[in-house]
């Protein structure tokens, strides 16, 4: 694992999501759920479709494409047609600025 810095924690505020690119390619969701900072990976698992497109509600995201809904603590699919969870990355707040911990 690695750490990265993702984004500022001001560019978030609570009840809003964004992507954001771990080496330009790799897209990250993150989302203030309540002031409770969670990163999961950015594309629905059903279908390569980016998830900040979609729709936070509480602690879950809708893909806008077929309306699957997942769960951003656990990352389960809790909506059809997806059935494999989002992976979750851990989160930290260092300086201000979002840090995740990435694969590789």
């Amino acid at each position: 694992m690695r750490r990265v810095d993702v984004c500022g924690l001001d560019e978030i505020a609570p009840g809003t999501m964004r992507m954001a690119w771990v080496d330009g390619t790799e897209p990250v969701l993150v989302a203030n759920v309540d002031g409770d900072i969670r990163a999961v990976s950015g594309v629905c698992t059903h279908e390569y479709f980016e998830l900040d497109t979609g729709f936070l509600q509480g602690r879950n995201v809708t893909c806008s494409l077929h309306l699957s809904r997942f769960d951003l603590l656990t990352g389960k699919a809790l909506e059809p047609p997806a059935t494999d969870p989002l992976e979750v990355y851990p989160v930290s707040i260092e300086g201000g600025r979002v840090v995740i911990e990435f694969p590789g």
